[in-house]
C-alpha cells in the first residue's frame, strides 16, 4: 500500500512529480504565504488532482462560499462539480463575520468557541484529506485564543490544536492548512512550523507585467523521491496551475 497520497494530473501539470510522488499519509502539511502567493490555488490544485485519484477531501475555506468555489474552479478547468456529486469532495464555507465569528454561530457561546466548534465537526474530518484555507482567519478570531496570546500562552493553544492534529494523522489521515504569516504573531505559528511534516513557504514576485511565484520545500518527511527545494509555478486562466521550473538541493 502506498505511503502516499497522489495528487494526480500526471498528464496535465508535473506538480506530483515535482513533490516527489504526492503528499504523505498521516502527515501535518503547512503551506506558508502572504496574500496573493498562491495558498488557495494550491489547495484547490491539491483537492482537485486528490478527488481524480479516489481520495475522500474536505475543503474548508473561510473566504469563499460555494458560488466563488465553484466559479474558481471552473476557471481553473478543474471539473468539480461531478467530485462533490460523488461526495468524493465536502466542501465547507466557514466565512468569519464582521463580528469576528463564524458565520452561523446560534448563539453568543459557539461564537466564542471557533475553534472548540472546527474540532467538534465530527464530518468535517471524515475524510482522507483535510484542507482548511486559511487557517490563520480562525485562529485571529477566536477569543479564547486571542486570549492565551495576550498572555504570552499562545504556545500552549497551538499544541492543544496540535495534538488534535496529531490524533487524525496516527489514523492515517493527512491535515493541510494554509497560513498567512503576516497576519498571526510569530508565537502561534511558531509551533505548526516545528512539528510540520511537510512545510512549504510560498513566494509571490512581479516581474513587469508576469506574477511569478514560487513553493520553497522547507521539509517534507516522507518523501516518495527527491524534491527539489524549489518549484515554480503560475496560475493560468482555462488551465490551471502550470509548473514553470525547478531548482534541487
Amino acid at each position: 500500500m502506498s505511503s502516499q497520497f497522489s495528487l494526480g494530473l500526471s498528464g496535465h501539470d508535473r506538480l506530483e512529480k515535482e513533490l516527489g510522488g504526492g503528499i504523505p499519509k498521516g502527515a501535518i502539511v503547512l503551506i506558508e504565504g502572504d496574500y496573493g502567493a498562491g495558498k488557495s490555488v494550491l489547495s484547490q490544485r491539491f483537492s482537485y488532482g486528490l478527488c481524480d485519484e479516489e481520495t475522500v477531501v474536505t475543503l474548508v475555506s473561510t473566504e469563499l462560499g460555494v458560488r466563488g468555489f465553484l466559479d474558481q474552479m471552473h476557471s481553473l478547468s478543474y471539473d468539480i462539480v461531478k467530485h462533490l456529486l460523488d461526495e468524493q469532495i465536502l466542501f465547507l464555507q466557514a466565512e468569519i463575520d464582521s463580528s469576528g465569528a463564524l458565520s452561523g454561530a446560534s448563539s453568543q457561546e459557539e461564537r466564542k468557541q471557533l475553534l472548540r466548534r472546527l474540532m467538534d465537526a465530527e464530518t468535517l474530518w471524515d475524510a482522507d484529506v483535510i484542507i482548511i484555507d486559511t487557517f490563520d482567519a480562525i485562529l485571529r478570531n477566536d477569543p479564547q485564543f486571542e486570549a492565551l496570546v495576550r498572555q504570552n500562552d499562545e504556545r500552549q493553544a497551538a499544541l492543544e490544536i496540535i495534538s488534535f492534529f496529531r490524533e487524525l494523522t496516527t489514523k492515517g489521515k493527512t491535515i493541510i492548512i494554509t497560513v498567512d504569516p503576516s497576519s498571526v504573531d510569530e508565537g502561534s505559528i511558531g509551533p505548526f512550523r516545528s512539528i510540520a511534516d511537510v512545510y512549504f513557504e510560498l513566494e509571490m514576485v512581479e516581474v513587469g507585467n508576469d506574477v511569478r511565484r514560487n513553493i520553497f520545500v522547507k521539509r517534507f518527511a516522507g518523501m516518495g523521491q527527491q524534491v527539489g527545494d524549489r518549484v515554480g509555478f503560475s496560475v493560468r486562466s482555462g488551465i490551471g496551475l502550470v509548473i514553470e521550473s525547478r531548482s534541487v538541493a
